[in-house]
């Protein structure tokens, strides 16, 4: 792999055209919200909301001196998180969720034996299903998104190559290879009608840079997002001439454990900007729109400013850094952040420190605008 999404090594103060709002940090009524009964240390990665009354949010747990993990899964009812019982699964952990209703909600997972396992929910618990590929030992599944069709998209690798695997009605297809070479995908994001979005690195010769193409039918990959040691964490395409990218540079050099940089691009059609995060040291993890399709809210964490979560809001056009509640954990790290269909609300989750090592716990918070 040719960049670790999230990694807290190498550090470079890149360039930004233009910056993002540096004002004062702004209580914006984020709220934490117990997702108790995690095994420390342990972390929720990635979370999807079918509404106010739905969720699934999804990570690892027992991670302790020599031990692998084990998958965490919780579910939201409307009025708490409880813990989902994965004890008939083996997977060390689970890396992405994404559903719209009950019956229309699918995860993905680290590989474990032969190749990566693909999950869908039945109502109660998790169910490992079967698609082309299963127990190949080269096929990794990254990330998973469901439309309102209920079509599922699959961003991952097959055969050396970075490719989609699509599933309309019963039938599951991958499609053609992604014409990047060295490539790694690690999100899928579908914008209506008809477009999906895929985010990453690509190999460029001496490290890494950002990755974003879109699948329409044929691949369009937009040309690299330039840094040092990029990767892509996640992109909200709000149109194919207003995309917005984030993540971390890891830069060159330095200490282990060294924070790298925030990132966050914007993409116009033409060419992508750099845009500042407004603080210099941590992370970019999680992008979501709004109701109108706008990006709205960005999830990170502030090396500098450790004491609440941090989070970056788009106002009038500009970025401003938001702190999320005081005094809920020790120093909350965020993984990713979504909207809630049907309200003007948002979730969080992450853990309660910034690394994966006991004591931490699963960490989630709530917007309710």
């Amino acid at each position: 792999m040719a960049g670790t999404i999230g990694a807290l090594s190498g550090l470079a103060l890149a360039p930004a055209p233009s910056r993002a709002d540096t004002a004062a940090p702004r209580a914006q009524g984020w709220q934490s919200v117990p997702a108790s009964g995690s095994t420390p240390a342990a972390q929720l990665c990635r979370i999807a909301a079918a509404g106010p009354e739905l969720a699934w949010a999804v990570g690892e747990e027992g991670l302790a001196g020599p031990s692998s993990g084990r998958g965490l899964a919780m579910l939201w009812n409307g009025s708490a998180w409880t813990k989902t019982d994965l004890s008939h699964l083996t997977h060390t952990r689970l890396s992405d969720v994404a559903g719209v209703c009950s019956s229309a909600a699918w995860s993905v997972g680290r590989p474990a034996g032969n190749g990566s396992p693909l999950l869908r929910w039945d109502g109660a618990t998790w169910r490992e299903t079967a698609f082309p590929g299963l127990g190949e030992p080269d096929v990794r599944l990254n990330s998973v998104a469901v439309g309102p069709d209920r079509r599922v998209w699959i961003c991952g690798s097959r055969g050396g190559a970075a490719r989609l695997l699509y599933r309309e009605g019963q039938r599951w297809q991958w499609l053609d290879p992604l014409p990047v070479a060295s490539a790694n995908l690690y999100r899928v994001v579908l914008r209506p009608p008809g477009e999906v979005w895929v985010c990453g690195d690509q190999s460029n010769g001496g490290g890494w840079s950002g990755l974003v193409a879109r699948w329409d039918g044929s691949w369009t990959v937009l040309p690299p997002v330039a840094g040092l040691r990029l990767g892509i964490a996640d992109l909200h395409p709000a149109g194919p001439a207003d995309v917005w990218a984030v993540g971390t540079e890891a830069g060159i050099g330095g200490p282990p454990g060294r924070p790298g940089n925030p990132a966050l691009s914007h993409w116009d059609g033409t060419a992508w900007t750099r845009v500042e995060a407004g603080f210099t040291l941590g992370s970019l993890t999680g992008i979501a729109g709004d109701a109108q399709g706008r990006a709205a809210w960005i999830s990170g964490w502030n090396y500098q400013d450790q004491s609440r979560s941090t989070y970056l809001r788009r106002d009038s056009g500009s970025w401003s850094v938001v702190r999320g509640p005081a005094g809920a954990a020790a120093g909350p790290y965020l993984n990713d952040v979504t909207s809630v269909p049907g309200s003007t609300g948002f979730w969080s989750v992450g853990m309660t420190s910034p690394t994966p090592a006991p004591p931490t716990e699963a960490y989630t918070e709530r917007l309710q605008a």
